[in-house]
């Protein structure tokens, strides 16, 4: 065979020994997975209705939601295109970039609510460093993880574990509990096959120093918000107000909702962060549990299709990516409407690809489609 077909055969010929005709569809042309795709789409399309109805029918705001849909959507097919063997190289660049804002944030970031988490680029706006970490590290870790044979030894794991230290400690000096920056990271641990008494030992560990955490870490915020979980009512104008009036929005739903447009809590002002923080509130209040369960159908469906891909994927960098992005959308739906519903504290995580935010939503979708890259270059 002469160089040139030989080439041509590595080029067109898959691992796993199916020939390119049998291949070759046009979403394997696109690098795009189409199931994958159409939860994205399905879930974006929710994301926009609601916060036209949070934001008052704001048509400004919808137009800066739908403006990074798009930038979102542009990155996620290039991102789909680029091999996982590329990600894999320029993954520490990401995450030494990721940190690096997340210290110049410290410096010259914005103040808002008494944190400072924004950056302001002139010409585009505001973004969050800490949005962009929760993209890199799931990047460092599986590519930290790939580089040495599995299950990890105590030496790799102490190695990532002050991998996920070093952003965590940056973000608790914003103010940030900074549990959404390091999630990335604790999941790649546990499907790195990380043993199960390592596990309970942790967790254990956590256990004991909870009482020093609660001392010298946690702000004074940060413990109110805590102490109102299990007892709302005893500040229900002031620290109880946001859970008190987001269990209203969310009983006063009902089976079926009020319908779009139709809901009193976030319409008449007394929902707080009705387009952010408590977008769920809002979107139950108005379409019930049915529109909740479709909604968490969206989201399981997303996350099992990340998991399929991460099971089917041959190199262990892909495994571990995909499989870890999943299981961070698991979590970050889980907190949020743990959150709105009463059983978490108030965390101000958004929920994924509903509430406003254009750094959040940008970052979501590029992960996305790095999934899809593992998919489709397997």
């Amino acid at each position: 065979m002469i160089p040139a077909q030989q080439y041509r055969f590595l080029r067109r010929s898959l691992r796993d020994g199916r020939s390119f005709k049998e291949k070759s569809s046009r979403w394997d042309r696109l690098h795009l997975d189409p199931w994958l795709l159409c939860f994205l789409i399905l879930n974006s399309i929710l994301g926009l209705m609601i916060v036209y109805s949070a934001s008052s029918q704001d048509v400004t705001m919808v137009l800066r939601q739908a403006i990074s849909f798009a930038v979102g959507f542009i990155l996620l097919f290039i991102c789909a295109q680029i091999p996982p063997k590329v990600y894999q190289a320029i993954s520490p660049y990401f995450y030494i970039l990721a940190v690096l804002l997340l210290i110049l944030v410290l410096f010259v970031g914005d103040t808002r609510l008494g944190a400072k988490r924004w950056l302001t680029i002139p010409g585009i706006g505001s973004m969050q460093p800490s949005e962009f970490m929760k993209f890199s590290m799931p990047l460092m870790m599986a590519w930290y993880f790939s580089r040495h044979s599995l299950p990890p030894k105590l030496i790799h794991i102490l190695m990532a574990l002050l991998i996920m230290f070093v952003p965590f400690v940056l973000a608790l000096l914003q103010p940030d509990l900074a549990i959404g920056i390091v999630i990335g990271g604790v999941f790649a641990l546990f499907l790195s096959g990380m043993s199960w008494k390592l596990i309970i030992g942790a967790i254990a560990a956590l256990a004991v120093a909870f009482p020093l955490i609660w001392s010298f870490v946690l702000q004074a915020y940060q413990k109110k918000r805590i102490l109102t979980l299990f007892d709302p009512e005893s500040d229900a104008l002031g620290a109880g107000w946001n859970i008190i009036q987001s269990k209203i929005a969310i009983g006063s739903g009902g089976m079926t909702g009020k319908g779009f447009l139709g809901g009193t809590q976030s319409q008449l002002g007394y929902l707080p962060e009705h387009h952010t923080d408590f977008i769920m509130s809002t979107y139950a209040e108005e379409f019930g549990f049915v529109g909740v369960f479709f909604l968490f159908c969206l989201y399981a469906a997303t996350i099992f299709r990340c998991l399929m891909i991460s099971l089917n994927c041959f190199h262990n960098y892909g495994r571990l990516l995909a499989g870890t992005i999943g299981l961070s959308l698991f979590f970050y739906v889980f907190v949020n409407s743990g959150m709105v519903s009463g059983i978490l504290p108030v965390t101000g995580d958004p929920l994924p690809l509903m509430s406003y935010g254009g750094t959040a939503v940008i970052a979501q979708l590029a992960a996305f489609g790095i999934v899809m890259s593992i998919y489709t270059h397997r």
